[in-house]
Order: C-alpha cells, then sequence, then structure tokens
C-alpha cells in the first residue's frame, strides 16, 4: 500500500520468515555458525531456542539456503503431529516415496537412503521447528533416529529449534538419554539497543529503499522501548509507523509515530 510512496520493491517488515531479510546480529552470527559446525563436524543433535519473534525460523531458512548440494535438509515446522505421521512428514520432505505407510517401512527407507547418502559422500540434516510442541514420545522416536549410524560417522544431523521450553522439557528425567547427545546448543538472545538502527536500515535496504524514508533517533530508542530488541515486534511497528507516515505524507518517522503506532497496535484507547 505505501511501498510506492517510499520508492520500495516491496514491505519491508513483513513478520513472515523471508531468509533475504535477515539481520546477522552478533547472536545470530553467532547462532548460524554453531549450526554450521555442528552440521558439517556431524555433531548428531544440534539445539537452538529463541523466545518468540527471535528469528529462529528466517535463521533456518537462510541456513538451509547456505548448504551446498551435496547437503539433504527436511524442514518441519509443524511438529504438532501423531509420531507415525511425524515420521512420515520427514521422511516425505526428503524427497521419498514409501508403500505401506508404517512405522517399519518408513524407518527402513529412511535408514536405506541415509546409507545410500553416506556412500554418496552427503551429509543429511533433519530441522524441526517449534520443537518445543513435541511430545516425549515424539522426541525419543527422534533420539531412535540418530542410532542410524556407521562406526565412525552420524548418518543424519538433527537440528531440534523451539521456544526455551524446549530446554526445559530436555531437562526432563525420561529425556535424559537425549539430552546427553545433544552436542551444539545456542540461545538466541533480542538485538541490543545498539543494534536496532542497523536492523532496520537493513531491512529498508533490501526492500529497495535508497534514502526515502528515515528514521530518527528517538523514533529507534522508542522503538527500542517497545519491543526489547524482538525482531518480530520491531517488524509490527516499523511497519504500522511506515503505514501512518503514508497517511501524513511524511517521510521521516519520528518518535509521536511510533508512539501512536504503538497505541494501534496495542489497542489503546485514548480518553
Amino acid at each position: 500500500m505505501y511501498e510506492i510512496f517510499y520508492g520500495l520493491k516491496e514491505r519491508p517488515f513483513n513478520v513472515t520468515a523471508d531468509p533475504n531479510f535477515l539481520f546477522f546480529s552478533k547472536k545470530h552470527r553467532e547462532a548460524f555458525d554453531h549450526l554450521i559446525y555442528g552440521i558439517k563436524e556431524r555433531r548428531g543433535f544440534l539445539e537452538i531456542t529463541g523466545e518468540i519473534g527471535t528469528g529462529k525460523t528466517t535463521l533456518c531458512r537462510a541456513l538451509i539456503g547456505q548448504l551446498d548440494q551435496k547437503t539433504k535438509t527436511a524442514f518441519i515446522l509443524n511438529s504438532n503431529l501423531p509420531e507415525t505421521q511425524l515420521l512420515f512428514a520427514i521422511v516425505t520432505d526428503f524427497g521419498l516415496t514409501v508403500k505401506p505407510r508404517t512405522k517399519i517401512s518408513l524407518l527402513t527407507e529412511l535408514n536405506k537412503f541415509l546409507i545410500e547418502q553416506l556412500k554418496a559422500g552427503s551429509n543429511v540434516v533433519l530441522i524441526i521447528d517449534e520443537a518445543q510442541n513435541l511430545k516425549s514420545a515424539q522426541l525419543e522416536q527422534i533420539r531412535m533416529l540418530s542410532n542410524l549410524e556407521t562406526d565412525k560417522d552420524k548418518l543424519i544431523q538433527i537440528v531440534l529449534v523451539g521456544q526455551p521450553e524446549l530446554r526445559e522439557k530436555l531437562n526432563s528425567p525420561e529425556l535424559e538419554q537425549l539430552r546427553q547427545r545433544i552436542s551444539v546448543r545456542y540461545h538466541i538472545l533480542p538485538l541490543d539497543k545498539a543494534e536496532i538502527s542497523d536492523y532496520i536500515m537493513h531491512r529498508l535496504r533490501v526492500a529497495g529503499s535508497g534514502d526515502s524514508v528515515k528514521f530518527g533517533p528517538d523514533a529507534i530508542s522508542e522503538i527500542y522501548e517497545y519491543s526489547g530488541g524482538v525482531p518480530r515486534l520491531i517488524n509490527l511497528v516499523c511497519d504500522r509507523a511506515l503505514l501512518l507516515g503514508f497517511t501524513m505524507e511524511q517521510r521521516e518517522i519520528t518518535l509521536d509515530m511510533i508512539k501512536r503506532s504503538v497505541e494501534e497496535i496495542e489497542g489503546y484507547v485514548k480518553i
């Protein structure tokens, strides 16, 4: 709606997990490097956690885009599935066709696929998003997948991605065997206040902005106060502020515009 007014190719602050807009803060870079290390070194289980809206899914999509053709990936977004359906979703995302869809058939075909990839010199990565929703039985099934290995190599690298509740769940006594197998862990924190301006400018540049829109220093500070550095909240308030700037025919986003945007987002009622 406001793209033409600001000279943008697309909306810069969508809340979708578009890897083209990923901003590598210090924390996101460290998380990314942890993932690359764990995958290339075939470390088996990896765990990435972070609060809602900190960019975990976007980071995973960027990771998949950076892996070479010798790395086969499956990315499961809906983790809230029964055990056999979850296994079927994993096998299907690897591009395999299995009939009948029994647990034994699915595991047999997956094991065959993993061995074939190892012989071809390829690595295999399974990423499960929103893993905090997995029940203990599902997590135990995923742990069993890691038993598919040779004497020297893990046949599959499994990345569990989720909110902090995932860490709490993995600390339960019944999942001790799984917890002991996780060799790489990283928790993504929100952006620092000093990173907010760079984050906003990065997304504007990716969307095609030159100097067509500016956020004043006071506006940046207010954005941080509202969002706490959480990228999803930053996107929400910036998108609303750009819409407000469009209606006011103003290309510099001010403190008052951010305050008004926050009021609209939160549904504040002025008396």
